[in-house]
């Protein structure tokens, strides 16, 4: 077995004291009011898993027109800050910090979802070859608009309102999602994106519009208390890139400039596997960052201590083994058995699969109602 004490190290992030490096990935669970608003039992959720060294929360859309499934949370209106904020305190009642990542999902949309039947907004006008999650179970995507210049305006607008509320609910930083084939990403992607505007065809144009939102909520948070998350080698919801070492290579050349609380690499999907070209990729990119690196996606308690240990990583972000093990940390250090999840209830439904899962010392958790 690796050793793993330098995972339970304290680690600096910006000016913010991690007490170890074992931290809670995004993970969309699809409990929220159908207005967007958290449930009640996420602050159970939340606080249950305040012993991670950070907790990214699931993906929150910025706007009703963010939104790209049913029972998603967002963080745009009072009712929504109004319950974060009663979540952000159960975790630092606990001892926790959390970040909210910040979401706009794109083409991965469908009209059902969107205010007034409006078609979803994208990079693009051409559809994903993707579905999403509506009421009437998984669905082909709708057909998006490009956004107009005006209207990549009026998001980025979008991006500083949520993160206003963010710091209103009381939320110790955000991240900004460019990842996983979601807006951002349709714009950072050659894949994806077909513009010939100021927005489309050099990298450096494709990067403005991440550029422009970390411009703009670099106006209400600190650059250290603002993160990035990145899937270089993402082929989820349809996008591709031609040559992700060069072209990713200059987005972490930029962003390294802006001195970021980190940068959240996403290397593999769930269930995929890295080839040696993959894993090459990944590590060029990482020698162009010199900051607080975080690395995701396939990590068990020893391959994460060895990427820390070898300084590949400063933390490592845990998905779905934080669903089932609250106290993941706990059970890291000590190498005890991990829970086992149950995927049925991963996306949707209520306190089972969500906040009944046994810790270690005590069971079943006695907060569950």
């Amino acid at each position: 077995m690796t050793e793993r004490s330098r995972l339970f190290e304290p680690v600096k992030l910006g000016d913010l004291e991690l007490p170890n490096r074992v931290l809670m990935a995004p993970l969309t669970r699809n409990r929220a009011l159908d207005d967007g608003t958290p449930a009640r039992m996420a602050e159970t959720y939340y606080s249950q898993r305040a012993a991670a060294g950070l907790i990214v929360t699931e993906a929150t859309q910025i706007s009703a027109m963010g939104k790209g499934y049913i029972k998603t949370p967002g963080i745009y209106d009072g009712k929504h800050v109004a319950a974060w904020r009663n979540i952000t305190d159960a975790v630092h009642a606990a001892g926790g910090r959390i970040f909210v990542q910040l979401w706009h999902v794109g083409r991965i949309s469908h009209t059902s979802l969107l205010p007034e039947g409006r078609n979803p907004v994208s990079s693009t006008d051409k559809a994903a070859d993707a579905s999403t999650y509506t009421e009437n179970g998984f669905e082909p995507v709708s057909k998006p608009d490009a956004l107009t210049e005006e209207g990549i305006r009026e998001t980025i607008a979008d991006y500083v309102t949520a993160a206003k509320a963010a710091k209103e609910a009381g939320f110790d930083g955000i991240e900004v999602h460019a990842a996983n084939g979601y807006l951002l990403e349709q714009f950072l992607m050659d894949g994806v994106n077909d513009r010939t505007d100021a927005y489309g065809g050099s990298v450096e144009n494709r990067m403005r519009i991440l550029e422009e939102v970390l411009d703009a909520v670099s106006e209400v948070w600190p650059a250290n208390r603002i993160g990035v998350r990145l899937s270089p080698l993402g082929q989820f919801n349809g996008v591709s890139d031609s040559d992700p070492a060069t072209n990713y290579g200059y987005v972490v050349e930029r962003l390294d400039k802006r001195g970021l609380g980190y940068l959240h690499m996403v290397e593999q999907a769930p269930g995929a596997e890295t080839d040696a070209t993959q894993a090459d990729i990944m590590k060029r990119l990482r020698a162009k960052w010199s900051g607080f690196y975080i690395v995701n996606g396939g990590y068990d308690g020893d391959t994460a201590a060895k990427a820390v240990a070898e300084g590949h990583a400063d933390a490592v972000a845990f998905g779905r083994p934080f669903i089932a093990n609250p106290d993941l940390p706990q059970r890291l250090r000590s190498n005890a058995p991990l829970n086992e999840g149950d995927g049925s209830t991963y996306y949707g439904g209520g306190a089972e699969g969500y906040i009944d899962y046994p810790f270690l010392e005590s069971g079943v958790p006695e907060n569950v109602a």
